[in-house]
């Protein structure tokens, strides 16, 4: 079942596609089909108003190879930073050590073979395979990573846990490359790392990175990071002030649901109503989602319901739009469509900026109500 010529290695998505762009503006012209063609025009707006842009990545993207649509993104300045779940973090990294995945076929996603599977090491994430020995190589690299001295005991959030990480990917990426003799997919963290961008796991111990740094904090409890949530809260809190501050604007563009979508979004709430900071929510707003609202499981819900939260200003109602299609499918046409209409953008390197983000959110809360209720 695991073909070589089936091997999962698709090439970074350089520039866009103008007949793509074309396609979608002429011929998506109803239904969801038009969703996605005004998620793709509002993309291109955001861009272009030079609003700092966040994503947020929920299920199983990486293995299928989609880093390699998300990394161009990045690299354009079309993404600023990132919320994700950490699987997606974790299976990216094996690209970086050469490690294959492979294409499966429509009969094995039914599950009919997952026995055989099994008896032959094989692990299925629906419909891509891969030998269970990648799992074990690339958590002795995580393992060995997170045992590195700039880890050992420091308090830190997931972004710069992340960029550390992503510091030893980018130069793992780029031995297997001169190995193997072809070009490596860089993964997200990677990528990440030599941009400067933030990238954050609301839930860090909710995948197998977490499950190494805290084997580490099993055989030696002041050893390996000290993962702290509150830091990741105030960080990104801060990038939406600051980039409103600086006369810009904020957008969002939501994969999925789950922790990560809540965990970009709630950054407006955390402002106004915890720290009673003057805001007025996020100014664009794109999900594509297979989910449904009526039965609580579209993770946050839609934008007017959000507008209620004080996550998204409600003037800016008309920029939002959610799109209910696979992520698979949308992700690819957005980034062919943004690439062939908008210029690439300077990254902002926010990691690099972090301090001064963070201390100008700190000063805004000192002048507030509510931090005079609690601190005197």
């Amino acid at each position: 079942m695991l073909h070589e010529k089936r091997r999962l290695q698709p090439p970074p998505m350089e520039g866009g596609s103008e007949e793509v762009a074309s396609l979608i503006d002429t011929y998506f012209s109803a239904y969801n089909a038009a969703r996605l063609r005004e998620a793709c025009q509002l993309l291109v707006r955001a861009i272009d108003s030079g609003a700092t842009i966040g994503v947020s990545l929920s299920g199983a993207l990486t293995p299928a190879g989609l880093s390699s649509v998300l990394t161009p993104l990045m690299r354009n300045g079309f993404i600023d930073y990132i919320s994700s779940t950490g699987a997606n973090l974790y299976h990216d990294l094996h690209f970086d050590l050469g490690l294959p995945l492979y294409r499966g076929t429509a009969e094995v996603a039914t599950g009919a073979h997952d026995l055989k599977l099994r008896e032959e090491g094989v692990i299925r994430v629906y419909d891509v395979l891969f030998n269970a020995d990648v799992l074990y190589k690339t958590d002795e690299w995580v393992y060995r990573v997170l045992m590195a001295p700039e880890f050992d005991g420091k308090r830190m959030g997931t972004s710069e846990l992340h960029h550390r990480i992503g510091k030893y990917a980018l130069e793992t990426a780029r031995k297997t490359e001169a190995q193997s003799g072809r070009p490596t997919k860089p993964s997200i963290l990677a990528a990440a790392f030599d941009l400067d961008l933030p990238v954050y796991s609301p839930s860090p111990g909710d995948s197998t990175i977490g499950l190494n740094f805290s084997a580490i904090h099993t055989a030696h409890p002041d050893k390996g990071p000290q993962v702290d949530p509150a830091i990741d809260v105030m960080e990104m809190s801060a990038l939406v002030l600051d980039a409103k501050r600086s006369g810009g604007l904020s957008g969002v563009m939501i994969l999925g649901g789950g922790a990560p979508k809540n965990f970009l979004l709630q950054t407006e709430p955390q402002l106004q109503e915890i720290l009673g900071v003057a805001e007025k929510g996020h100014d664009y707003f794109i999900q594509v989602t297979d989910a449904r609202p009526d039965t609580g499981g579209l993770s946050g819900a839609t934008p007017s319901e959000a507008v209620s939260w004080g996550k998204i200003d409600p003037e800016k109602l008309p920029d939002c739009v959610v799109c209910y299609l696979d992520s698979t499918v949308a992700l690819p046409l957005i980034a062919a469509y943004v690439q062939a209409r908008c210029k690439p953008r300077a990254p902002r390197r926010l990691m690099k900026r972090m301090p001064e983000v963070v201390q100008r959110l700190r000063e805004e809360y000192r002048k507030t109500d509510l931090y005079k209720r609690y601190w005197g």
